[in-house]
């Protein structure tokens, strides 16, 4: 018997912690300090999340089975034991890719609207 199919769309809309923790995982595994730092370098320091809200962030997406820890660990003369990694599971690219598609339909109604005025460039995304 196949587990049911869950809809990613039932955990919408993700908080601005999570979804940018599910982007840090998307190129692949990493632990919580680089999870940090990659997302207060991706949003050019805009967001910054601390140690309390990365933490309590991942044990929530533990729970939903967005991530998972990962057994294997790299060599302990190149990094410190006590770090965790984790990595997306199938089901949080889904809610990851479904996020990005709500977000972007977000962003073409603002680009609709006049509050904007040249604010905005239209293609942000390579290929829009």
């Amino acid at each position: 018997m196949q587990p049911a199919t869950r809809n990613p769309d039932t955990l919408l809309p993700l908080s601005p912690a999570v979804f940018h923790i599910l982007l840090a995982l998307a190129d692949g595994e990493r632990h919580g300090y680089s999870i940090m730092q990659e997302i207060a370098a991706h949003t050019e320091g805009k967001l910054r999340i601390g140690p309390t809200t990365l933490y309590r962030s991942i044990k929530h997406m533990l729970a939903t089975g967005l991530i998972v820890e990962v057994a294997e660990r790299p060599d302990p003369e190149l990094d410190d034991e006590r770090r965790r990694y984790y990595r997306l599971t199938t089901f949080g690219q889904q809610v990851a890719r479904a996020e990005t598609l709500r977000l972007a339909q977000a962003l073409t109604v603002a680009r609709s609207k006049p509050l904007l005025g040249d604010v905005l460039p239209a293609p942000l995304i390579k290929g829009a």
